[in-house]
């Protein structure tokens, strides 16, 4: 049995407000529709693809189902059954006939409602450990230069850059934006999730 499914769905208390975890499948679409619609745009910058576009989440669940991506969805546990709001979710991106089957992409969103409470780490750390359940030894993500926040919280978890490039996304307005290119290797960050005993399933 896969870790995600030994692992979720569980509950996960966060700094005054409980989230449940759960594996996202094509029937969460349209719940992750509604939490994609209410970001500031700027926040789906790094992304490669709009998913506020009912097709590109067809295309996002289809490779969740290959087993190319696992995605995992934070929902506001005081909800009930399907209507627990989606207040983040995160993609482990791999590409296993490539060049790179070793390396992952991490792609973390929160909704404004669910920062400064720990979320964003929370999924990046489920991230790892999926990673690491998967056999990959390097995680990336990348990110606009000016989203100081995201940046912050992965270099505190031990994300250094690797990259800038210059003029790489643009926006609605057809302003063009810097996406900087952070790593991190899963082995060390194996070693510090141990010493805080939360490699533990």
């Amino acid at each position: 049995m896969s870790l995600a499914a030994r692992r979720y769905p569980r509950a996960q208390p966060l700094n005054g407000q409980d989230v449940q975890l759960t594996t996202m499948s094509a029937g969460d679409e349209a719940d992750v529709l509604a939490f994609a619609a209410a970001l500031p745009p700027h926040d789906l910058l790094f992304l490669r693809r709009d998913i506020t576009h009912p097709k590109v989440l067809a295309a996002w669940t289809a490779e969740i189902e290959a087993g190319n991506i696992v995605s995992l969805l934070a929902r506001d546990a005081s909800g009930t059954g399907t209507g627990r709001r989606v207040l983040g979710c995160s993609a482990l991106v791999r590409d296993p006939i490539s060049f790179s089957p070793h390396v992952g992409e991490v792609r973390v969103l929160v909704s404004p409602e669910g920062r400064d409470r720990g979320l964003g780490r929370l999924l990046i750390q489920e991230s790892f450990l999926l990673a690491l359940d998967l056999g990959l030894d390097k995680l990336i993500a990348q990110m606009t230069v000016d989203q100081q926040g995201a940046i912050t919280l992965f270099q505190d978890m031990g994300f250094v850059t690797e990259g800038l490039l210059r003029n790489h996304v643009q926006d609605g307005t057809g302003l063009r934006h810097d996406l900087v290119l952070l790593s991190q290797d899963v082995a060390r960050f194996q070693a510090t999730m141990d010493a805080y005993g939360l490699t533990d399933p």
